[in-house]
């Protein structure tokens, strides 16, 4: 008989590739608990956005083009990332304003492309993980899934349904990382300032374990609290809903 379920082009992002391959791992674990058949096309490429956030706009069409053909006719397109998911959905459309053939595609992308905990709980309507995490955690919002996505409550639904798990809220949660990709090189003694505004709201929840969507966050994060000492651990999001946290935290030796 026929699968069918819906497939899911899984988009694996680069520094989940590069830096934290977990996460594509408990990423396709989720979507395959949530009734979907998970393929990760070998040809996919970076987003496009440290060259479109960068103002090299030739560098973004050219990349967003291969993003375009490499996940063409899936049903779904997830990414564990606010900032890439963001990206296809809410840039690649202008990006092809004048170019109708490219327009309509990136249109059509874009239609299918979504974050991952907000694809499992809005679309998915998954209110249950199964997976149980013993301690308090905190969650940051990170700016591109939360004020381009809409990116919310759909984790803290999520959470809640994880066994042992106590999610406590850090001051001001919404407020910026000091990441900003290309930003925190840019910039480093602002982006540091931002940082450790956000580790002195983390370590004050009392929290063991911080959660947040987006891995350049984690990473920027997870440095901070490392260089002052803390012993906070820094996991994505992903990795507790899958029941996949076996391995070193973020930051942490391996």
């Amino acid at each position: 008989m026929p699968d069918a379920r819906p497939t899911v082009a899984l988009f694996v992002t680069c520094l989940v590739d590069l830096f934290r391959p977990s996460v594509g791992f408990a990423a396709a674990k989720l979507l395959e608990q949530a009734g979907c058949r998970v393929v990760v096309p070998s040809v996919q490429t970076c987003c496009g956005q440290p060259a479109y956030n960068s103002g090299a706009r030739a560098d973004a069409k050219a990349i967003a083009a291969q993003v375009i053909a490499a996940f063409a006719g899936f049903d779904y397109v997830v990414a564990p990332s606010g900032s890439c998911a963001g990206m296809i959905r809410d840039h690649y459309p202008a990006l092809f304003a004048g170019d109708p053939v490219l327009k309509a595609k990136a249109d059509d992308l874009a239609r299918r492309t979504w974050e991952l905990v907000s694809f499992l709980r809005d679309e998915r309507g998954l209110t249950d993980v199964g997976a149980s995490f013993p301690g308090r955690v905190t969650y940051h919002d990170s700016c591109s899934g939360l004020r381009e996505l809409g990116i919310k409550a759909q984790p803290r639904d999520l959470l809640n349904s994880v066994t042992g798990l106590e999610l406590v809220e850090m001051h001001d949660p919404e407020a910026c990382c000091g990441f900003g990709g290309t930003f925190c090189i840019k910039y480093p003694d602002i982006s540091v300032d931002i940082v450790s505004r956000k580790t002195a709201a983390i370590v004050a929840t009392g929290a063991g374990t911080m959660l947040a969507g987006d891995l350049g966050c984690l990473m920027n994060m997870a440095g901070r609290l490392r260089r002052e000492g803390s012993d906070v651990k820094v996991r994505h999001v992903a990795e507790v809903l899958a029941g996949m946290t076996d391995q070193p935290a973020i930051g942490d030796a391996d």
